[in-house]
């Protein structure tokens, strides 16, 4: 999102999406059935850092955000407290866990996969992307265009580890 100018301004640009969606004339339309979450993650007393007693309800099976200002102890929730305590309940490991009462909920998981900023894979051009495996179907359709057909290019073509 890029504009230069008020937010007034903003709100009778014609042209910008943003805009349009701030001043009402454009709305997300939910869909009519959502689903409502029925498993979370519940993590009691978080004590670590910043966090002051911190209690919250992490749903699950769908996307979940944790979303605060600079300083507010997101990473020392996740990062510090709730990924390491996954990855020793479920993943046998020997992380060392923030502080924190009670967590909750782990008998919906059957394992941890945490994903931070560091390179995922022997790479440094692994991203979640290719982790997953959703860049494969990417490539293929890179792959498939007329431009990669007509200069002879493969799904390897589109590979992060192929020069050029």
């Amino acid at each position: 999102m890029v504009f230069a100018g008020t937010y007034d301004e903003i709100l009778k640009d014609k042209k910008s999406e943003t805009g349009q969606f701030l001043s009402n004339k454009k709305r997300v339309v939910l869909p009519r059935n959502r689903k409502s979450p029925t498993k979370f993650l519940k993590i009691e007393g978080a004590n670590e850092n910043n966090l002051k007693n911190v209690s919250v309800e992490i749903p699950l099976e769908q996307l979940a955000v944790v979303t605060g200002v600079s300083g507010s102890g997101k990473s020392s929730l996740i990062m510090d407290i709730l990924a390491p305590h996954l990855l020793n309940r479920l993943n046998h490991a020997n992380q060392k866990v923030g502080k924190y009462s009670k967590i909750s909920g782990l008998e919906h998981l059957d394992k941890a996969i945490i994903v931070d900023q560091s390179p995922i894979g022997k790479t440094p051009h692994s991203n979640i992307a290719t982790y997953t495996g959703l860049f494969t179907p990417i490539r293929e359709v890179f792959a498939a265009s007329q431009e990669a057909l007509r200069r002879g290019y493969d799904v390897g073509r589109f590979s992060f580890n192929t020069r050029g």
